[in-house]
């Protein structure tokens, strides 16, 4: 195996156990995901639900903000996982422009309980983006 296959067996078993911490007592739909920053290190997170819905989490967005408060800001990865065996699942709308914050060349690994994955990418997830770089132009 290559080490970059290595690797991404590594951030699918990290998202797989980030699932499995997921806080999920109205919806059950505990998610995981692992983010893999360009210096090699992986940074997990899980959903984490609210009595008041709204205040619910994602499993995404909650790596990424672990990601930035432990100082990093470059990725280019993200395995994600769900309980759903028969179909890859992909991150919700909000996430995928949550992601796309942190630029648009992200592989997306889509991943079933039993660790087999999909491998995807933000820009097919979330095509004709709206990203910071918009900001720029007037």
């Amino acid at each position: 195996m290559t080490a970059k296959t290595e690797l991404v067996k590594e951030l699918v078993a990290k998202c797989l156990r980030a699932r499995d911490l997921a806080y999920c007592p109205y919806s059950h739909f505990p998610v995981g995901a692992a983010i893999l920053t360009t210096g090699g290190d992986i940074i997990t997170g899980c959903n984490v639900e609210n009595a008041s819905f709204g205040l619910t989490v994602c499993a995404e967005r909650t790596a990424i903000q672990r990601a930035v408060a432990e100082g990093y800001r470059h990725f280019t990865a993200i395995a994600v996982t769900c309980d759903i065996k028969d179909s890859f699942v992909g991150p919700c709308g909000a996430c995928r422009q949550v992601l796309m914050e942190f630029g648009e060349k992200w592989d997306v690994y889509l991943t079933k309980p039993d660790g087999s994955y999909k491998k995807t990418s933000l820009e097919e997830l979330l095509p004709l983006a709206f990203s910071p770089g918009h900001l720029d132009k007037k």
